[in-house]
């Protein structure tokens, strides 16, 4: 029973380890959005760090239309890297979860 017990300790602590890997390296993975015209482009990190905004000049003339496009894209591209993120993690969480019976957490 505690060799089990242990083993699954084990198993726990080494997932943690690569859950904390894949948000370090979700770090260096980037997400683009854009504006279907072109005329704002964001960047962010997997983990939802906002890296670059490119915003064309014409939308610098207009504050409502920018600030329009501006929440438009970043949230299509939160959604994005949200995606990417609940997806590489919830991977490494599935594999490494021990199989404990009457505990079907991830079907």
């Amino acid at each position: 029973m505690f060799g089990d017990l242990m083993g699954m300790m084990g198993k726990l602590k080494e997932t943690q380890q690569k859950i904390e890997e894949t948000k370090r390296r979700l770090d260096t993975v980037l997400v683009d959005e854009q504006s279907s015209d072109g005329l704002l482009k964001v960047t962010l990190t997997a983990n939802r760090k906002i890296k670059s905004i490119d915003i064309d000049e014409t939308l610098l003339e207009e504050k409502e239309q920018l600030e329009d496009y501006l929440i438009l894209v970043l949230n299509k591209a939160i959604e994005k890297a949200t995606n990417v993120n609940e997806a590489e993690l919830g991977a490494v969480a599935k594999d490494g979860m021990p199989n404990i019976p009457g505990m079907d957490l991830f079907k």
